[in-house]
């Protein structure tokens, strides 16, 4: 079955954790939108055009992958892709409540729309875009926590 599927945050940045569940996500799915919510409200560090490009250059070694921008409701942006499937990264027990809440609240709009949970590796499973901006902003080491593309940008951003 050819199923299309949206990966969708505000990637702010992007992490590595984001990338592995992208990375198996890509594997599962036939089409896969990468979905950069505007997300206005969260006051991002980087801009819309500048996340697009930083999730652009850290996944360019993946094919098959569409990355676009979105405002509004997630599902309302599956249901205008045609994805049939909503991919959430899952780090820790800590996140379930949420994601699962907005899960049941997704089905209840739009029923025909599936929500997939993936977790990331172990090493990722602590890794969060806000705690890699505080330890970038602070001039600490985050090589291990984003693809090389994003550390460039955030030394940019925080020099």
């Amino acid at each position: 079955m050819n199923q299309s599927a949206i990966c969708a945050g505000t990637f702010d940045p992007l992490t590595n954790g984001h990338i592995d569940v992208i990375e198996r996500a890509s594997k599962i799915f036939s089409r896969l939108v990468i979905g950069v919510a505007a997300s206005v409200g969260k006051s991002p560090l980087f801009s819309l055009e500048e996340r697009i490009d930083l999730v652009a250059g850290s996944l360019n070694h993946l094919s098959g992958i569409e990355i676009k921008s979105f405002e509004g409701l997630l599902v309302d942006f599956a249901e205008q892709e045609k994805a049939n499937v909503i991919v959430r990264g899952l780090r820790a027990f800590s996140d379930f409540e949420n994601e699962f809440q907005m899960a049941l609240t997704n089905r209840q709009m739009k029923p025909k729309i599936e929500t997939l949970f993936l977790m990331p590796k172990q090493d990722y499973s602590y890794v969060s875009s806000s705690n890699v901006r505080e330890v970038a902003q602070m001039g600490g080491n985050i090589d291990q926590f984003v693809p090389e593309y994003v550390q460039s940008a955030l030394k940019r951003k925080f020099s």
